[in-house]
């Protein structure tokens, strides 16, 4: 999730909280669960719907503790909270909170940071590391795991869903987001003071073959493109129109129908030790 702002590329559309809620430590932390004891106290900062930051505390820090955080006004906090109490897991809270500020917490409060998919889309991803880094313990962690457009990469060829990206990333910078981010996290981490060998660099990759994962992301994707915060900033910069908007959708459905479609999105993940 991102920045407390209304220009938040996505927005909370619920085809996009389609998405977000499919999320868990497995599919989209694993990079991080090597380093997780049962006793650390984590930060999720912009949480979502909380299913990674709800997963934390119920399978990997049961005796410990794990507070999420999402921008003003935090709508989907709500829902977050519903679920934790549904499934019983009590180890766990969240609040209205902004990653580029964390000044509710004191320095050095927490044994590991996190953040999933939200350095692409704030204006000062560095700051925001700083800011991370203050609040974790000497000797814990700040980790984070991000997106990179560039890597998106799928078969067969579409034009629609390449021309869908170029204008996707184009919208993104114009709102001070970085799509590629993945690529620049070690870059970014070292601006925010820390040193290379205290950087652990890897990759992730989601992979959506099957014929319930094709439709599933591209059914999101279609949907996306027309109805989220994404399909607003596009039309009201003037990138696109809406009859393009809506072949983009028609598109990314097709393309899911065929067989042989395989759509793969890459990810860049750090790991910083404090």
């Amino acid at each position: 999730m991102a920045q407390a702002s209304e220009n938040y590329l996505h927005g909370h559309h619920p085809s996009v909280l389609r998405s977000h809620s499919w999320r868990t430590v497995q599919n989209s932390a694993a990079y991080l669960i090597p380093y997780l004891r049962p006793d650390m106290s984590i930060l999720d900062a912009g949480c979502g719907p909380g299913t990674i930051t709800i997963d934390f505390a119920h399978k990997y820090v049961p005796q410990g503790s794990v507070i999420g955080i999402e921008p003003p006004p935090g709508d989907v906090l709500e829902g977050a909270r519903k679920k934790a109490s549904d499934e019983g897991v009590g180890n766990v809270s969240f609040g209205v909170g902004d990653i580029n500020d964390l000044k509710e917490f004191e320095e050095g409060r927490f044994d590991v940071v996190h953040a999933h998919q939200v350095l692409q889309h704030i204006q000062d991803p560095v700051g925001a590391l700083r800011e991370m880094k203050r609040v974790t313990k000497k000797g814990g962690l700040v980790a984070t795991r991000e997106a990179d457009f560039g890597g998106f990469v799928w078969y067969p060829d579409s034009p629609e869903l390449s021309e869908w990206r170029e204008i996707y990333v184009k919208v993104a910078r114009s709102l001070g987001a970085e799509p590629y981010a993945g690529r620049r996290l070690v870059s970014w981490a070292l601006e925010a003071g820390f040193t290379r060998e205290c950087i652990q660099a890897t990759s992730g990759a989601w992979c959506f073959s099957t014929k319930e994962e094709r439709e599933w992301w591209t059914g999101l994707w279609a949907d996306r493109v027309v109805s989220s915060s994404f399909a607003k900033h596009a039309l009201e910069k003037g990138f696109v129109t809406k009859e393009k908007l809506e072949e983009w959708s028609k598109a990314w459905r097709e393309w899911g129908k065929k067989d042989d479609a395989w759509f793969c999105v890459m990810h860049g993940e750090i790991v910083c030790r404090v």
